[in-house]
């Protein structure tokens, strides 16, 4: 029977796995090796890994597990989890099956970026999701922001005042939402709606091609493509999901299911208006998972209650 059972080993998971492991708990780690950031060559707004390899990070947090005895890591994906007496019992796609007291889902979401042809292949490299993570290496360069929803029309705006005087809107033949088409046109930037065929280049030389023919070079894209959970799991063991897909977790990051935690991009609080998907504070949601679990578990063998 293990204490903890962490799914996804991304800096949420390997940081839940971590804290556990230093608290003597006995834990097993359950990774796919599919990180969403798995494209990036660097993260940024981590203090003192500013500009690192996400590769590294990973790397450098397995090897820290080691140091820790208690600490189990297998390269395999959790199938499915059934509530048992005293917890749950966790089936691997290899077949192994395990006795675990409580869960840490970590699993993350996955960007589904097939809408454009060549928009995959640049996704993190050219294409980018994230002008917090994105923007200072974008300064000053020609961009152009794809989406027709509300918030990926009104990105451009936030991307022209911060970081370009060069910025056009994709809308990929459909029209600019009612509500920013005045303030783009205020702000000078380019609306295009005729539908975008495909990208090609490389990072700081892009090329959009449109349906029309006509070709609009670029130096970055910026796209907020929709997401989905990387994992049914939360979904199969009942999670409550809020409408964005993400799970929706406490201040303790409690799931709606007793013994089931989640933590980073996989989850949210219901009053935050969206998801923060820093890697740093991926790394902060898996500290705080593993602390509650701790005293959880503290609190069950003690016969102290909830």
């Amino acid at each position: 029977m293990y204490d903890v059972l962490v799914v996804g080993g991304g800096p949420a998971g390997l940081n839940a796995a971590l804290v556990s492991g230093r608290q003597r708990r006995r834990v097993l780690l359950v990774d796919s090796g599919k990180p969403r950031n798995a494209p990036a060559a660097e993260m940024h707004m981590f203090l003192s890994r500013d500009g690192f390899s996400p590769a590294e990070l990973r790397k450098l947090g397995r090897e820290e597990l080691s140091a820790y005895p208690g600490v189990e890591l297998v390269e395999d994906a959790v199938t499915s989890l059934v509530p048992t007496d005293g917890g749950f019992e966790a089936t691997l796609s290899g077949g192994a099956t395990h006795r675990v007291r409580k869960v840490v889902l970590a699993t993350g979401q996955v960007d589904l970026t097939d809408g454009v042809e060549g928009l995959a292949e640049r996704f993190g490299r050219g294409v980018y999701h994230c002008p917090f993570c994105h923007g200072w290496e974008t300064r000053g360069k020609t961009l152009a922001v794809l989406g027709r929803e509300l918030p990926q029309v009104m990105l451009a705006l936030y991307v022209r005042d911060r970081f370009s005087d060069d910025v056009v809107v994709c809308t990929d033949g459909h029209p600019v939402p009612e509500q920013a088409a005045d303030k783009l046109a205020a702000a000078g930037i380019e609306v295009r709606e005729t539908p975008l065929s495909r990208i090609e280049g490389e990072e700081d030389a892009l090329r959009l091609v449109f349906a029309d023919g006509e070709v609009v070079e670029r130096q970055a894209v910026y796209h907020r493509a929709p997401t989905r959970q990387h994992s049914a799991l939360a979904e199969q063991l009942g999670c409550t999901l809020l409408p964005d897909g993400c799970v929706r977790v406490d201040e303790f990051q409690r799931t709606s299911v007793a013994g089931v935690y989640a933590a980073g991009d996989t989850a949210r609080m219901e009053a935050l208006p969206d998801a923060v998907t820093f890697v740093i504070a991926g790394a902060a949601d898996g500290a705080r998972a593993a602390v509650w679990i701790d005293q959880e578990l503290f609190r069950e063998d003690a016969g102290l209650g909830g």
